[in-house]
């Protein structure tokens, strides 16, 4: 298999093709060093195979941004402990170099002064205009600034340092960013002479160290990002690049746009493998390797790419995160056995954008690499868990991989719970993935499902378990309102699972997550959708990256929305509310209920009677999200 060849970069050889690329992940300490949870983040990630692995955004300077910093020599020993260890798995390590749109130095002093509403001002106009007003003065300091950091890379042992050349690099190749009419400005040769000194700059404080540079691509059709080069300029600056040293090219999508998912795009927003005919022109130009991103989710997709002369290493971000093992379950040629990212970013760009630290919804351990661990059980026990949604599957899978012998009831006649009907709205058919793999993982690890039975304690006890873990979910929410009973007043999950068929104009009650999809569901089948929601805004919980292609088809679909509005009555033709301006009466032909969720009760009363201990996980529990789901079957199956 192609993506388990090694191959040559410049001075160093990778082990396979497979890379870990530049992601933030807010998990250094406040000064940009390496925390522990950091490194045990990349260790982890080291561990399961991959041959190479870059921390995003590493920055010369003491910036306000909450990414990892190089900025002084005290902040060599982290990063060495951190090279050492990921070389103990031959793997290597590499630091994306980075300088922010801002004049840092004078924002330091205002947030040491504590002059926030200036500091906020200041950013806000440098991320518009520094790009132009940054003089070649203080560009050359940043050039020393930025060598600097490549010597303290050098001596701590980190193999590669990655140009990241969008930011302020790739501001200043821009002919959308840069309006400058100095020597940095106008010409392409003008645009990329930054470019080319940075490069320049790491082979004088470095000259035996690998370089990698981003490239990231303005792409068209839509028009996406405004820093970086359209890809005619962009096989110039590889073909360039390549003449200066450069060992090989990450290429990407430019960003500069203010929305997360244009880089890193979620389920069902951009095709897999998208930025692939990008790279191809870019790898058709050049003689040194070059490596992909874009929505590459499975193995063959990566092979395909090495194959079909697309690339040479395959850059796996998200999906590393949802399972660090990827490289290892190839190796062992169990790729079936992949936990496959879903791309919901709800964990990864979410948490980012948020302030939070990386995450993944699929798996518990991340964030907590050698905290969270399977370690065997010392006492085997048999495990009666009831519930196939993704909290019951996974204590099943965490409860197995112990060694506990386990049996699932589920009333339904398929596993996967309410991720069914999460699947159904548009773009969410990725969800599909976990469905998959927490099914296949539960077979392949012998656990006994038991379908299609209503499960009591009764039924439990015969089967003399020693532990029991309740993870019946939640059921849709009717609101006690005047006409609730009426025939056309419908169920929106079992809209979402086709048991219900609501037609014409519709009304959807409640604005959360599940009735914007169920809205936007019945609007793309042509429906006159309206939604009534209480609160201010419509989806709040939806990820920042998908909400915005939501909206994008509340437009296109005329569906009306209706925020803080509160349903007083349903009658055989309307649906009558209350604004603070005054009554309001929605013709319909159809009601639709997405109010929230109520947790599903299990008796456990004949359990407790026996001094069973029971345990309540997901939404049975809390109504949450996959999340919690996911998060609170692991831990009460790893406790077992």
């Amino acid at each position: 298999m192609k993506l388990l060849e090694p191959i040559k970069v410049g001075p160093i050889t990778l082990k396979n093709r497979i890379m870990f690329p530049p992601m933030t992940t807010g998990y250094e300490e406040r000064d940009g060093s390496i925390s522990k949870q950091s490194f045990n983040f990349y260790k982890r990630i080291a561990e399961g195979g991959v041959s190479y692995i870059v921390l995003g955004d590493v920055a010369p300077v003491n910036t306000v941004s909450p990414t990892p910093k190089l900025f002084k020599d005290e902040q060599i020993p982290a990063y060495k402990e951190l090279a050492d260890a990921l070389h103990e798995f031959d793997c290597k390590l590499g630091i994306q170099i980075f300088h922010p749109e801002y004049d840092v130095q004078a924002l330091a002093e205002m947030f040491k002064k504590g002059d926030m509403q200036a500091a906020r001002a200041k950013l806000h106009h440098d991320m518009l205009h520094f790009t132009d007003e940054v003089t070649p003065e203080a560009l050359n300091t940043i050039l020393k600034q930025m060598g600097e950091c490549v010597r303290r890379a050098y001596e701590a042992g980190v193999d590669v340092v990655e140009v990241h050349g969008d930011r302020l690099v790739g501001a200043l190749c821009s002919t959308v960013l840069n309006h400058r009419t100095d020597e940095y400005g106008g010409s392409f040769e003008n645009r990329t002479r930054f470019a080319l000194q940075v490069v320049e700059s790491i082979k004088e404080h470095a000259p035996h160290i690998c370089i990698d540079y981003k490239l990231p691509i303005i792409t068209d059709n839509p028009l996406r990002g405004k820093g970086g080069l359209k890809i005619d300029e962009a096989v110039e600056l590889a073909k360039k690049l390549e003449e200066a040293g450069v060992n090989m090219i990450h290429v990407g999508q430019a960003n500069h746009t203010g929305n997360l998912n244009d880089t890193i795009p979620a389920m069902g927003t951009q095709p897999y493998c998208f930025m692939q005919s990008y790279t191809k022109r870019v790898k058709d130009a050049v003689s040194i390797p070059v490596s992909a991103v874009g929505r590459i989710v499975t193995p063959q997709n990566g092979e395909a790419l090495i194959e079909n002369g697309v690339c040479d290493i395959v850059g796996y971000g998200r999906s590393l995160l949802a399972d660090p093992d990827y490289v290892k379950k190839i190796e062992d040629g169990q790729p079936c056995r992949i936990r496959l990212c879903m791309m919901c970013n709800k964990g990864c760009t979410d948490s980012i954008q948020n302030r939070k630290f990386l995450s993944c919804v699929l798996n518990a351990e991340n964030g907590y690499e050698y905290e969270r661990t399977i370690t065997p059980a010392d006492d085997k026990k048999k495990v009666v868990i009831v519930g196939a949604g993704p909290a019951g599957l996974e204590a099943a899978r965490v409860a197995a991989v112990k060694g506990h012998d386990v049996i699932v009831y589920d009333k339904d006649t398929q596993v996967g719970g309410q991720l069914n009907i999460a699947s159904v709205p548009p773009r969410k058919e990725e969800m599909n993935r976990a469905i998959h793999y927490l099914a296949n993982e539960v077979k392949a690890l012998g656990v006994d499902l038991r379908l299609g039975k209503a499960v009591t304690s009764e039924d439990i006890l015969a089967d003399q378990p020693d532990e029991v873990i309740v993870a019946t979910g939640a059921s849709n929410f009717i609101l006690n309102i005047p006409g609730k009973d009426m025939p056309h007043v419908q169920d929106a999950w079992k809209v979402l699972s086709n048991e219900q068929f609501p037609a014409g104009r519709i009304v959807v009650i409640g604005g959360g997550l599940v009735g914007a999809e169920t809205a936007e569901y019945l609007a793309l089948r042509g429906n006159d959708v309206s939604i009534v929601e209480m609160m201010d805004t419509i989806a709040k919980e939806e990820s920042t990256t998908i909400r915005p292609e939501m909206m994008a088809d509340f437009e296109k679909h005329g569906v009306k929305q209706f925020t803080n509005t509160k349903v007083t009555e349903i009658t055989a033709t309307t649906v009558e509310a209350e604004t603070a301006e005054g009554k309001v009466s929605l013709p319909c032909d159809y009601v639709v209920f997405a109010v929230g969720a109520r947790s599903n009760a299990f008796d456990v009363t004949a359990l407790e009677e026996k001094n069973i201990h029971v345990q309540v996980v997901g939404d049975a529990n809390k109504v949450a999200d996959i999340n919690s789901a996911i998060e609170s079957g692991y831990l009460a199956a790893n406790a077992l």
